[in-house]
């Protein structure tokens, strides 16, 4: 017999075994001797009290033996089977190539960017001297921009699809069980290399194709049909199905779809900036305490107000975490935030963003490339003022709402360094309005928020895609053109690593031979 009940734990309790093992017999009535086993389904940790608990569902196996849970999938030699052609090495594009195997379809993958271990000299080159490589940065290269700028796995994606299918296969390749139980499952930037790693060994041992450095510069059609595609390296690649799954900041690739007069549209997206504060006063404030229990994680935050009817939100929180530089061209200043597994970084920054809506930009009425162009103008501008170098434009909380300068900026992780200006000179006025009518109330709702210790950095801009590429509902192609799927959050339909893989998945299965 088996049984799942809710355990609630003192941090200092959460790894003995034989403490739950009592805990769950007092509340099943019943003899200790009689389980035989347990398994824990899902842990969260509930803050909301004086005292911070660990929420656990356990199941209890009963005059049983324990039999664990075990997750399978069979994939296929692909050598000489049908060709699918996937453009893009990101979640959606990986998994895509992964649920081809399932399927006996034949994945290429097609990447702009560099295999996942020669993308960190390049990083080190965007964080020490400033230098971007528009083909291989934060964004583009293999696992896309979830690999270097962060790893987690929260999503609110389970209508769309199997979501623990996507954490197991994660867990098979190499990423630690903790992700299948966790409330807000993370794997964290310094091990997802090493899993992507894997994904890609796997898909290459069973007959699937991956070319890196190489970017897709057309896609061939005919009568309305896909046909394949011609690559930067002069190669013709035929295939009558192709998923477009090349990421947020491909920008490249709408204005592809747009000189070939295939349906693009604008899109809503979020726009603010970073916010830093010492990780110190996130646990304080959010554990109720001087100093964090070991064994509790950085405290993690989620804020939202209504400020002249718009939400001000935070958005990809990273406890013990780093502002990364996410720029895909030279002139342009975006930041993003990551966090490596043990969180154990002094900072904790989030985005805190507006949306921008259609409406906001009058001309995406009829360009829809309006909010396209806004973001690009705003990196632009935030660039100018950082003054080069990627250096980014920075203030003080206080001194931002109340519109000083700050005579200095605070220690902060950003590692091609902050410029003290006015951020109001970087971000659109009614943008600017709400985060300084926000961040005020933020600090009603949690101690220690609203201060001059927290640094603004920005800009965050790549919340996701100001364009969306369109689709049937049904069969996910393109409307204008058979056998092409827009896929991910470069095609607007994803918003994180696990809904992109999702996206991926289901594109593969929309294909009919």
């Amino acid at each position: 017999m088996q049984k799942e009940i809710e355990i609630a734990l003192a941090p200092e309790f959460i790894y003995d075994t034989e403490y739950l093992l009592n805990v769950g017999s007092k509340q099943l009535k019943l003899d200790k001797n009689r389980i035989k086993g347990h398994h824990i389904r899902k842990r969260s940790i509930d803050a909301r009290g004086r005292q911070v608990l660990y929420r656990l569902r356990v199941v209890f196996f009963i005059d049983e033996p324990y039999t664990p849970e075990i997750f399978s999938t069979t994939i296929k030699k692909v050598d000489n089977a049908p060709i699918v052609i996937i453009i893009g090495a990101g979640p959606a594009g990986l998994f895509a190539a992964y649920r081809c195997l399932e399927r006996g379809l034949k994945p290429i993958v097609i990447e702009r960017g560099k295999a996942v271990q020669e993308r960190r000299r390049d990083l080190a080159r965007i964080n020490r001297d400033g230098v971007v490589n528009p083909e291989s940065n934060y964004c583009f290269g293999e696992g896309g921009a979830g690999t270097y700028s962060d790893g987690k796995l929260y999503t609110r994606s389970n209508k769309r699809g199997d979501v623990q299918k996507v954490l197991q296969i994660f867990v098979q390749h190499g990423a630690t069980d903790d992700i299948l139980v966790d409330a807000r499952p993370h794997i964290g930037t310094n091990k997802l290399p090493h899993i992507i790693e894997d994904m890609r060994n796997c898909i290459l041992s069973h007959g699937g194709e991956i070319r890196f450095d190489t970017r897709v510069d057309d896609i061939l059609e005919s009568f309305g049909q896909a046909r394949g595609v011609r690559t930067s390296n002069g190669e013709t690649i035929h295939a009558d199905h192709v998923i477009v799954a090349t990421g947020h900041s491909a920008r490249d690739m709408f204005a592809l779809f747009r000189r070939k007069g295939w349906l693009v549209e604008a899109k809503a997206f979020a726009l603010g900036v970073r916010i830093e504060h010492p990780q110190t006063v996130i646990d304080q404030a959010q554990y109720h305490c001087s100093t964090r229990h070991e064994n509790l994680p950085a405290a993690y935050y989620s804020l939202v107000e209504q400020v002249q009817d718009r939400g001000v939100f935070s958005f990809c929180m990273c406890p013990g975490g780093i502002i990364a530089p996410c720029a895909t061209a030279a002139d342009e200043i975006v930041v993003n935030g990551w966090s490596p597994s043990k969180r154990n970084n002094p900072h904790a920054n989030s985005g805190t963003v507006i949306q921008i809506n259609l409406e906001d930009v009058p001309a995406s009425a009829s360009d829809p490339f309006a909010l396209l162009d806004f973001q690009q103008k705003i990196e632009q501008q935030a660039f100018r003022l950082g003054g080069g170098q990627l250096v980014a434009p920075a203030q003080r909380m206080v001194d931002f709402v109340e519109r000083r300068v700050s005579s200095s900026l605070p220690e902060n992780s950003y590692k091609p360094g902050t410029r003290s200006v006015d951020l109001n000179e970087v971000l659109p006025d009614f943008v600017h309005q709400a985060l300084r009518g926000a961040l005020p109330l933020f600090g009603k709702k949690m101690k220690g928020y609203y201060s001059n210790e927290a640094i603004l950095v920005g800009v965050e801009s790549r919340t996701s895609s100001p364009v969306r590429i369109p689709r049937d509902k049904d069969n996910l192609q393109h409307p204008h053109v058979k056998g092409i799927y827009p896929c991910g959050e470069g095609a607007g339909y994803a918003g994180g690593i696990v809904s992109a893989a999702i996206d991926g998945i289901n594109c593969v299965d929309a294909i009919r031979l």
